[in-house]
């Protein structure tokens, strides 16, 4: 592993990290009943928007080429709009478990797209990763549902699920996995705080116009202190903290593994969930961990596209070689 993808790793796994935490503290701000999920969305988007703003003086100037505006637009739509905004559209229709239970389905989706776009092979290794992270962090979500004494609560959360909702969460993850493969070469292209800068900036046109109203008519002198300080956390760690950490992992790891990052956040959103009380630890959470883990190691360990050519020219070689020396061995 060379030093720019120890670097890649290090940056997904601290953003999933704080994607993680942004679960229980997002309902923690929502829990008051004064601020939506729209408004929150909102306070991501316009705010992420103004601190990339403020933080590009500081960083070298980079000269955006005219032509990439467009896609830059693009990547805006599928990773931010089409994704938070009708991911919260869609669990705001379906229950939480639903929701959770579909965004596993994002390295799969992203996986897929990878081998057609990009031509990265789907190794039985790569497929075995994805499927185990998976069902790690699907055990996850169901853990509770195999305790005893689970069966009133599976009803009642059940009793919540819708499937246009579903189909809103699903549409979500494919969305952003889109975005992975699409413009791997533009994140590449570009350092983060530009890329970010003018992704969340035309994110920010086209949610302004839609939501500003509701946004504004929010009951904002009401808040407590205590929300504003999680929405503080929402905006600076995850988002954009988290946003300009994924680009370097976007920039050395392949599509299918940065996807893999995102079995972390049930994870962590478990672990801080136990440690607030709102959850329990149990062995089934354990093996749920080590499974997530396991899943990302395996597809870390995969071939990619290049080991791939890069075996097939070797064995070309040697084939060349073979036959140069005129006998069969």
């Amino acid at each position: 592993m060379t030093k720019d993808q120890r670097k890649g790793h290090l940056s997904m796994l601290v953003a999933s990290m704080m994607w993680g935490a942004m679960a229980p503290i997002s309902k923690f701000v929502m829990s008051a009943g004064l601020l939506g999920s729209v408004a929150v969305t909102d306070v991501r988007i316009f705010g992420a928007a103004l601190l990339f703003w403020l933080f590009s003086p500081f960083a070298p100037k980079e000269k955006v080429d005219r032509k990439d505006y467009v896609k830059l637009f693009g990547a805006a739509m599928f990773a931010i709009i089409l994704n938070q905004g009708v991911f919260i559209t869609g669990v705001s229709m379906t229950s939480p478990v639903d929701a959770s239970i579909i965004t596993t389905s994002m390295p799969i989706v992203t996986m897929v797209l990878a081998a057609i776009f990009l031509k990265e092979p789907i190794t039985s290794r790569k497929a075995a990763g994805v499927l185990l992270g998976m069902g790690g962090a699907i055990l996850l979500v169901f853990g509770n549902r195999l305790m005893p004494g689970a069966g009133q609560s599976v009803a009642a959360q059940g009793a919540s699920s819708n499937i246009w909702g579903d189909l809103l969460c699903l549409f979500a993850q494919c969305s952003y996995a889109t975005y992975l493969v699409l413009f791997k070469d533009l994140i590449a292209k570009y350092s983060p705080l530009t890329l970010m800068k003018w992704m969340f900036t035309f994110a920010s046109a086209v949610m302004l116009p839609l939501t500003i109203v509701q946004f504004v008519s929010e009951p904002w002198a009401s808040v407590p202190v205590e929300q504003y300080a999680g929405l503080a956390f929402i905006l600076f760690c995850g988002t954009f903290i988290c946003y300009l950490l994924v680009p370097v992992g976007q920039k050395t790891l392949r599509p299918t593994l940065v996807a893999m990052y995102n079995y972390v956040q049930p994870v962590v959103a478990t672990f801080i969930a136990v440690l607030w009380g709102m959850d329990s630890f149990n062995i089934i959470k354990l093996v749920a961990v080590i499974l997530v883990f396991s899943g990302v190691l395996l597809v870390n360990r995969s071939k990619s596209r290049a080991d791939v050519e890069r075996e097939g020219r070797e064995s070309r070689k040697n084939e060349k070689r073979r036959l140069a020396s005129g006998g069969i061995e």
